[in-house]
């Protein structure tokens, strides 16, 4: 619904400043801040209680593929780097590196590493765990009865990255990452997409982010990888985030790091192994996926609180039997469930003026926000804030005023409308701003030749190039600042010619500006 007369919450809105419109929802939803140390970022209790849900659910579901949590040291000898080239010409510009392991005072006072305390050999902070993990599973792995193994762990990695965003690109990060060995290929590659499909699953029921699941190109593929999969998600600027990304490695990281196993007949035989992650990222999708001009609105499966109860409390006397009335709704909730889980309510008893508490909660995005004042109470009734549609047609806050038993017994389905809302809208958005009839380069140049407006992606023909071919491509894109994003693994036949290279197309891939 377009009103004109709203007075939104944030100075900045999407349309004017898409950038600096991230950053106001960051801090005004009180996700995250600065921590001092450049690339780092200090997550706030509501930011960090967004990651638990996204962890908690994530988790279940990898669980659910038979992994077990395992946790691998933060540092990494560098000599384990060196013997898969190709990894390590991937990270290593990226790496943290540790050279000392103590501090002396020079003779200015000033702490400086000790010289008599350097590392025989540096230690690299964790980056990715392939090359670590691959040491323990050539040891845990022995016969072809000790496969599959399937591990995941949750940890923090460094990347030190030359340009960062919260969430999106930062120095350190949390993540998840699964490595898995396997006897054979096809099982391997089967678990690939075995995980990205949980990654789907996860991206679209949990966060309410639809994204599409794909190949990524030769040239995105990850470090040593044989194969590359990702889901892809569009953001409300038109830019692409790879939201999640799954690995087949072949028999690479085996052969560096000596995963062997006897088969039945007494042979040995490499591994083939996987690895597949998803990070805080996520959160930076989330906000640019849902967000809007009065801050951030958060999918009630991945919501710390669900709905949020607000007296409005004057200081005076009636304030105990108002909190009374609100504490009995709080009960009634919370001893429902949703999702599969007991909804996460909180009654905000905190001195203050209802309306500034209620901004602030609409600015944090908790899918249910009620106040309830005296007449309300009188009245055996609330008022009921969805944050997924907020505004009446006068310009207002949309409250609704059901009686507190209709709240109460309507509370399940609300939150499953307002899931399904927040889906939609995104997917409605994303398939309107996807363009399949650009056949040539020229026209793709025209189509993003415009800064001022989110053009989305593009879906063009694809003849799957590779070396030096591919190579052209990857510059030619560059100087549009565009990338290949991922061929649909729901890719239907394709004929005609690759707008690139002019040879058959034997697939379709996206085309777009990317985060």
């Amino acid at each position: 619904m377009f009103v004109s007369n709203i007075r939104h919450a944030l100075n900045v809105k999407r349309a004017d400043d898409f950038a600096q419109w991230y950053q106001e929802v960051i801090s005004a939803a009180d996700l995250a801040e600065e921590s001092g140390v450049r690339g780092c970022m200090v997550i706030k209790p509501w930011g960090y209680g967004i990651w638990e849900r996204i962890q908690r659910l994530l988790d279940d579901r990898i669980k659910n593929t038979g992994h077990d949590n395992c946790y691998f040291p933060i540092f990494i000898p560098l000599a384990n780097f060196e013997r898969e080239a190709e990894h390590v010409d991937g990270f290593a510009k990226e790496m943290a590196v540790v050279t000392h392991h103590r501090l002396i005072q020079d003779q200015k006072g000033k702490l400086v590493p000790d010289p008599a305390a350097k590392l025989e050999e540096p230690l690299v902070v964790r980056p990715t765990s392939e090359t670590i993990i691959g040491d323990a599973m050539a040891r845990w792995v022995q016969s072809w009865r000790d496969l599959p193994l399937k591990t995941n762990q949750w940890a923090n990695v460094v990347r030190w990255e030359m340009r960062t965003r919260m969430f999106l690109r930062t120095s350190e990060f949390l993540w998840q990452e699964g490595h898995t060995a396997h006897a054979d290929a096809a099982e391997a590659k089967e678990h690939t997409l075995r995980m990205l499909e949980v990654y789907r699953a996860c991206a679209e029921e949990d966060l309410a982010m639809p994204v599409i699941a794909g190949e990524k190109p030769e040239n995105e593929r990850f470090p040593g990888a044989v194969e590359t999969w990702s889901i892809e998600a569009m953001m409300q600027d038109g830019k692409a985030l790879q939201a999640g990304t799954s690995h087949y490695l072949g028999t690479n990281f085996a052969e560096a790091s000596g995963i062997r196993y006897q088969d039945p007949e007494g042979s040995q035989q490499l591994c083939h192994t996987t690895s597949w992650g998803v990070s805080t990222r996520m959160i930076g999708g989330v906000i640019m996926t849902h967000g809007d001009d009065d801050g951030l609105r958060v999918p009630p499966t991945i919501a710390p609180r669900q709905v949020v109860i607000l007296p409005m409390l004057r200081g005076k006397e009636g304030d105990d039997a108002l909190i009374e009335y609100c504490q009995s709704l709080h009960d009634q909730l919370a001893k429902q469930s949703a999702f599969g889980e007991r909804l996460r309510v909180l009654l905000d008893t905190r001195p203050g003026k209802a309306a500034a508490k209620r901004w602030d909660y609409v600015r944090k995005g908790a899918p249910v926000i009620i106040e309830v004042g005296g007449r309300d109470m009188d009245n055996d009734v609330v008022s009921l804030l969805r944050r997924d549609q907020m505004w009446a047609e006068n310009g207002k806050p949309d409250f609704q005023t059901p009686t507190r038993e209709e709240a109460a017994n309507g509370m399940q389905e609300l939150l499953y409308a307002i899931q399904a809302n927040l889906f939609q809208q995104a997917k409605e958005r994303r398939d309107a701003n996807i363009r399949t009839d650009i056949t040539d380069i020229e026209g793709l140049k025209e189509h993003f030749a415009d800064t001022a407006v989110h053009p989305g992606w593009v879906q063009v023909a694809w003849s799957k190039p590779t070396g030096a071919d591919l190579d052209a491509v990857v510059e030619t894109l560059k100087d549009m600042k565009l990338t290949v994003r991922n061929v649909p693994m729901d890719d239907t036949p394709t004929t005609g010619a690759c707008i690139f290279t002019g040879a058959p197309a034997v697939e379709r891939i996206y085309v777009a500006k990317a985060y």
